[in-house]
């Protein structure tokens, strides 16, 4: 039957009414590109952008039989651990299985901490159903989890389940808390404090909000550090035609890879509270952290053993999610964020926000319950757990080595060490003739570049311009996600194109 309406053509006469009718219509539409929101055509994704639209088309050329010089795409595009063939934590999902459809509890082939955490969480449910809407904030229980792991976390350092707020992944409640702080028009607009290179949902939630970007560059020379006398900059810069009021960082970085020192962490907070900046900390890759003697430090943490001076005034409030880490979760949306000194009368507004949208993915609340209320030491599920959570881990260290040396081995690519997240961010000299001819088709250089390897590779990746770079410099993101012989493929293919990309245009 659907194969017969897929194939129905209608009569000639009747197309032909079709499209003058669509025509004279758009021209009375109530919603055209010229009346639509303003805003919403400033955004930019460049995670899915044009590359990733024209990888799909080539995706399809391939299975339809377009003869083509490689066999497949592969996308290097995203931070989407499982669908580079990452497995998911068997003890996360025999969870999620057994909240899913209950009746599992009565198969023994559930080891009993998954029953347990399962039968936990149901409880906590409207009619022990996971189908049901938890309460906006999210499920009691799992706050109370949150907060013991964060807890945990930071050596001790209170956290009051009450300053939690579940969301649908963390980009959820960065936009929340943006749509919070954005207010005012003209020079007191609010202005917001982005790290370039930064993960672009950041510009694409002002943009949409009609905030003002304020950017201030990390120092590639530093292995893409933040450097205080540049955010003083920027700051300067930026008060001039509007009012910057919030600081937002990425730690470990995207795409940038690098993990803040613990006195780069005080020296933020220090210019934040002189400054009255409200900071926003990004810490979904806190278990990803991978080069000697590096150690990812929580702001909260950092800010508590400041002491009362600054964890009594300075106003935080921090991310995290179940996508990114040994989780690779992405689908489920689940994340949390926890605010630190908020003022009483908007933590009600805040509410009020959530619970128009009543609440979180259950299924991702579920989930996230896992990740802070693992298995313990004399759990049965603990073995298994570790060596699965061990592996996926020492796999990405072993990968953001491979690829930085080998990127290092290229002529004209220079990478900074991976030092954290899942993520190269490499720079790349291009010849003038490329950026000139760039130029003449209205690209940015690097979107050339990286059109050019999707068209002769199939390698999908990012441009650096859509991120964020200092003017002249170049770069592409990579994800350090592919298994390793396929990383190893992919990384020879980008050396053997960039060496006939500048021959063919030096």
């Amino acid at each position: 039957h659907s194969h017969q309406k897929r194939n129905y053509k209608p009569p000639r006469g009747l197309v032909q009414e079709k499209m003058t009718e669509n025509a004279v219509f758009s021209q009375n539409m109530v919603l055209t590109i010229d009346t639509m929101n303003p805003n919403v055509k400033k955004v930019e994704y460049a995670v899915r952008g044009p590359i990733v639209q024209r990888a799909v088309q080539i995706e399809k050329e391939l299975r339809e039989g377009v003869k083509k010089p490689f066999t497949e795409v592969i996308k290097a595009n995203i931070g989407d651990a499982h669908a580079m063939g990452q497995q998911p934590i068997t003890f996360f999902r025999q969870v999620l299985a057994l909240c899913s459809y209950p009746e599992l509890l009565k198969d023994n082939m559930f080891p009993e901490d998954a029953k347990s955490r399962a039968r936990r969480i149901l409880q906590a449910c409207g009619g022990s159903s996971l189908g049901a809407y938890s309460a906006s904030q999210g499920i009691d229980c799992v706050r109370q989890d949150v907060a013991r792991y964060i807890e945990r976390r930071d050596g001790g350092v209170p956290c009051d389940p009450d300053n939690v707020y579940l969301t649908s992944g963390a980009s959820d409640g960065i936009v929340t808390m943006l749509k919070l702080l954005v207010c005012g028009e003209g020079a007191s607009k609010t202005g917001v404090m982005i790290s370039i290179p930064q993960y672009p949902l950041y510009s694409a939630a002002l943009a949409e909000l009609g905030a003002v970007q304020v950017n201030y560059y990390l120092n590639e020379e530093k292995c893409w550090s933040m450097d205080l006398s540049e955010l003083e900059r920027s700051l300067a810069e930026a008060r001039k035609h509007c009012n910057p009021k919030v600081l937002c960082i990425i730690n470990p970085g995207n795409p940038t890879g690098q993990v803040q020192s613990r006195q780069c962490i005080e020296d933020v907070i220090r210019f934040a509270a002189k400054e009255h900046l409200f900071l926003m900390a990004d810490e979904v890759y806190q278990d990803n952290v991978y080069a000697e003697g590096c150690q990812f430090h929580s702001f909260k943490k950092v800010l508590f053993e400041l002491g009362p001076q600054y964890s009594n005034t300075v106003e935080l409030v921090s991310f995290h999610s179940t996508s990114k880490c040994y989780m690779g979760e992405c689908g489920f949306r689940g994340g949390y964020m926890e605010v630190i000194n908020m003022d009483p009368e908007v933590k009600a507004q805040l509410i009020k926000l959530v619970s128009v949208r009543l609440c979180p993915a259950v299924p991702g609340q579920a989930l996230m319950d896992m990740v802070v209320n693992s298995p313990q030491p004399g759990e049965p599920s603990y073995t298994t757990f570790m060596k699965e959570r061990t592996a996926i881990l020492s796999l990405l260290a072993e990968k953001a080595k491979l690829t930085e040396e080998i990127l290092n081995t290229v002529p004209g690519i220079t990478c900074n060490p991976v030092q954290g997240a899942m993520y190269s961010f490499p720079n790349i000299s291009l010849p003038q003739k490329a950026i000139k001819e760039a130029k003449a088709l209205g690209q940015a250089p690097d979107m050339f570049y990286c059109m050019k390897m999707l068209e002769e590779t199939g390698i999908c990746l990012v441009p650096g311009s859509g991120f964020g770079q200092k003017d002249g410099t170049y770069h592409f993101r990579m994800t350090i996600l592919p298994p390793t012989d396929k990383l190893k493929l992919l990384l020879a293919k980008v050396k053997e194109f960039h060496q006939k990309f500048t021959r063919q245009y030096s």
